[in-house]
C-alpha cells in the first residue's frame, strides 16, 4: 500500500460507476475484504503520531506537570497517582468535547477540514439536536444560538481550568494513602464541567455524547461527591458495567459481522489474514469465517464478559496482572485496527485505567466492592450504572447506543441516504464550515472519479454489516425504476458533513435531522430519501424501519428479520430481504398515489411516532 497515494479498486471509475449497482458492491465487497478504504499509510501515520505525541505525551505533561507528582519521565512515580488519573480523564473529555480525538480525521469522514467538532459548535446558524425539546423547557429550536456557543466554550474553559489548577489536600486520600503526593482535583472544579455539559447536552445532545459523557461522567461525579475509597471502588463498577454490558450487547447475531470488515481496514496485516476471516473471498463467499466467529464469541465476547469481573474481586496478584494484561491487548488490537470513528484515545485511556484501578488500588488492600463506606452504596451505584444500559437494550429508541454500552456490537441504528441526480449539492447550501464528503475527497487531493467511487465504499462496508442489507433491500423496494439513478450516501458520514461528528449512532440522523436539513435546503418531492433502522431490542428478533422523503415525511414503516439479513451476502445476490410493512402513508407513498400526486407536498414526520429522538 503506498505511503502518499491511496490503493483504488481496479476499475476504470466512469465505466465501473456505469454498471448496475449490485454488481458494483459485489466488487468493491471483494476489494474491500483485501483492502478497506484503501487509505494511504500517511493517513494512519497521522493517527499515530496524534495518539503518541498530543494526546498520550500532552496528556502525561499536562498532568504531571500541574501537580506535583515529580518529573513526567517518572513513571514509576506517577502512575497510580490518583489526581493523575483524574487529570487524564479530564484531558480526554477536553479533546473528545474539542473534536480532536475520536471522530477525527480522514477514517472519520472528516477529510479536508479534518477536525469537525469545534468547528461547528463555536458557529452560530449552525444545527443542534436537542434530545428532549418538547419536555424540558428552553430548549426548543434547531439553530444554534450564541448562547449555545457561550455555553460550549464555558464547558470547554471548565475543563481546562480543572486540568491545570493543582489539586488540594484530601483526608480521605490521606488516609488511605498517606504516599499520594499531589492530592485530588477540587471536587468543585470536577462538579462544575459535570454540570456544565448536561447543560449543553440539554440543549443539544450531540455535544453530551461527543464528550462521551457515558464514560467519563461518572467519573467526574464520583470525583466530585466521594471520599476517596468509594471513588475508587464506584469506578472499578463503572469500567466493569461498561465492558461487561459490551459484552451482552454481542450476543445477538450483528456482531461477527464487525469482526471481518474492521480487520480488513487494519493497515498492517497482510491479506492472507484479511482473507482468512471470510468463507471465501476469490469463490464470492464474504460471510464470516469460523476464524472470525473465534474472535469475535471467544476473544471478544467472551473475554469482556469473564475478565472484568474476575478484575472486580480477585484479591490475586499475578492473576489480576494476567486479566489486566487481557483487556489491554483487547484494546490495543481494536486500535490496530483503526476502526471507523477511531477511538484510538479511548482505548488507550481504558488500558491505563486498568492498570490504575485494578493493579494500583487491588481489592485485597481495602478496594473491593465490600468496602464502600456505606452498605447502601454498593447497590445505589450499581442501579446508576445499569439503567441506560438496560433500558437501551430493552427500548434502544430511548438512549442512545454510547448510554447502551452497544459501541462495538454492529447492532447500530443506522440510514441510508438517497439523493435524485444533483440533489446531493444543495447540503452545501447549510450553514457549516465542512462542504460534502465528496467535495472534501476533491478537495483532499482526489480525483473525482476516484473520489465518487471512494465514496461508494462507505455504502459497501455498511452493506458487510447486518442492517446495511436491510437499508439497501428497503430502497431497492421503494424506488423501484428509478433505484440505479439515484446516488446513495451512508447516512453517518452524511451527519459528519452536517453537523460535525458521528459516532455511528443513528439517533444523531434521524427525522429530527432530515426536517432540521429540510427546513434550510428545501429538497423537492423525491430528491431525497432516506431509509432509517433503529437498533434491534435484545428480547425481538426484528429491527424496525422507516422510509422518509425529506419534502414528505415518513412515508413508510415495517420491520424486517435479523437472521434474514446475515444470512445474505452484502450485495444481495438473491434479491432484497423480505420486510414486513406496518404502516404506508395513504396518500404520498407510491403505492398508494397516482403518478401526478406524486409531487404534492406534505407535512414531515406525518406518521405515528416511534419515539426516535434520544
Amino acid at each position: 500500500m503506498p505511503f502518499l497515494t491511496p490503493t483504488v479498486p481496479p476499475y476504470e471509475s466512469r465505466e465501473f460507476m456505469a454498471r448496475p449497482r449490485t454488481e458494483r458492491i459485489r466488487l468493491l465487497t471483494a476489494f474491500w475484504a483485501e483492502n478497506g478504504f484503501g487509505s494511504p499509510r500517511m493517513v494512519h501515520t497521522i493517527y499515530i503520531v496524534k495518539l503518541v505525541l498530543f494526546y498520550a505525551l500532552g496528556g502525561v505533561l499536562a498532568a504531571t506537570l500541574t501537580s506535583h507528582v515529580g518529573s513526567p519521565l517518572d513513571v514509576a512515580g506517577w502512575w497510580d497517582e490518583p489526581i493523575v488519573y483524574q487529570k487524564l480523564v479530564l484531558w480526554t473529555v477536553l479533546l473528545e468535547l474539542f473534536g480532536v480525538a475520536g471522530t477525527w480525521g480522514p477514517l472519520a469522514g472528516h477529510f479536508k477540514p479534518m477536525t469537525g467538532g469545534a468547528a461547528y459548535w463555536l458557529r452560530p446558524g449552525t444545527i443542534r439536536l436537542p434530545p428532549w425539546p418538547g419536555k424540558v423547557p428552553f430548549t426548543r429550536g434547531d439553530r444554534r444560538t450564541a448562547f449555545d456557543v457561550l455555553l460550549y466554550a464555558a464547558a470547554l474553559g471548565s475543563l481546562a481550568l480543572a486540568l491545570v489548577l493543582p489539586g488540594v489536600h484530601s483526608a480521605s486520600l490521606a488516609a488511605a494513602r498517606p504516599e499520594a503526593a499531589g492530592g485530588l482535583v477540587r471536587p468543585a472544579l470536577m462538579a462544575l464541567p459535570l454540570v456544565l455539559l448536561v447543560l449543553c447536552g440539554l440543549r443539544d445532545k450531540v455535544l453530551f455524547l461527543a464528550a462521551r459523557g457515558e464514560q467519563y461522567l461518572p467519573i467526574m461525579l464520583f470525583s466530585a461527591t466521594l471520599p476517596f475509597t468509594d471513588l475508587i471502588i464506584a469506578a472499578k463498577l463503572l469500567i466493569v458495567v461498561v465492558m461487561v454490558g459490551a459484552a451482552v450487547s454481542k450476543f445477538g447475531k450483528h456482531f461477527i459481522n464487525v469482526i471481518p470488515p474492521m480487520v480488513s481496514n487494519a493497515p498492517w496485516r497482510p491479506k492472507s489474514v484479511k482473507r482468512a476471516h471470510y468463507r471465501g473471498v476469490g469463490g464470492g463467499d464474504l460471510k464470516p469465517s469460523r476464524l472470525s466467529w473465534f474472535m469475535a464469541h471467544i476473544l471478544g465476547t467472551t473475554a469482556e464478559l469473564v475478565v472484568p469481573p474476575v478484575l472486580l474481586f480477585s484479591t490475586d496478584r499475578e492473576l489480576t496482572l494476567v486479566a489486566v494484561a487481557c483487556m489491554v491487548a483487547l484494546h490495543l488490537f481494536i486500535v490496530s485496527t483503526f476502526p471507523l470513528a477511531v477511538p484510538l484515545e479511548w482505548n488507550v485511556l481504558f488500558s491505563y485505567i486498568y492498570l490504575f484501578l485494578f493493579v494500583g488500588h487491588p481489592v485485597g488492600e481495602g478496594y473491593g466492592v465490600l468496602d464502600f463506606s456505606q452498605p447502601w452504596m454498593l447497590p445505589a451505584v450499581t442501579a446508576g450504572l445499569l439503567f441506560f444500559p438496560v433500558l437501551g437494550n430493552l427500548r434502544p429508541d430511548l438512549v442512545s447506543f454510547l448510554p447502551s454500552m452497544r459501541q462495538y456490537a454492529g447492532n447500530w441504528a443506522s440510514a441510508t441516504w438517497a439523493f435524485a441526480p444533483g440533489a446531493e449539492a444543495k447540503l452545501n447550501q447549510l450553514k457549516k464550515p465542512a462542504k460534502n464528503q465528496i467535495d472534501q475527497l476533491v478537495a483532499f487531493g482526489y480525483e473525482p472519479d476516484v473520489a465518487t467511487m471512494t465514496m461508494e465504499l462507505a455504502i459497501v462496508w455498511r452493506s458487510m454489516h447486518s442492517q446495511g442489507r436491510g437499508l439497501i433491500s428497503t430502497l431497492q423496494r421503494y424506488l423501484g425504476d428509478t433505484y440505479e439513478s439515484y446516488t446513495l450516501r451512508d447516512g453517518e458520514f452524511g451527519c459528519n458533513s452536517v453537523i460535525g461528528w458521528n459516532f455511528g449512532d443513528g439517533h444523531l440522523h434521524d427525522d429530527q435531522l432530515i426536517e432540521a436539513i429540510q427546513k434550510r435546503v428545501g429538497f423537492a418531492p423525491g430528491e431525497f430519501v432516506i431509509v432509517w433502522v433503529e437498533s434491534q431490542p435484545i428480547h425481538k428478533k426484528t429491527q424496525e424501519y422507516f422510509v422518509m422523503d425529506a419534502a414528505l415525511g415518513i412515508v413508510e414503516r415495517g420491520t424486517w428479520l435479523v437472521s434474514d439479513c446475515v444470512e445474505q451476502q452484502p450485495w444481495l445476490p438473491n434479491g432484497p430481504i423480505p420486510s414486513n410493512v406496518t404502516w404506508r402513508h395513504p396518500e404520498y407513498h407510491p403505492s398508494a398515489r397516482r403518478p401526478e400526486q406524486q409531487a404534492a407536498p406534505g407535512p414531515a414526520g406525518a406518521a405515528p411516532g416511534m419515539g426516535l429522538t434520544s
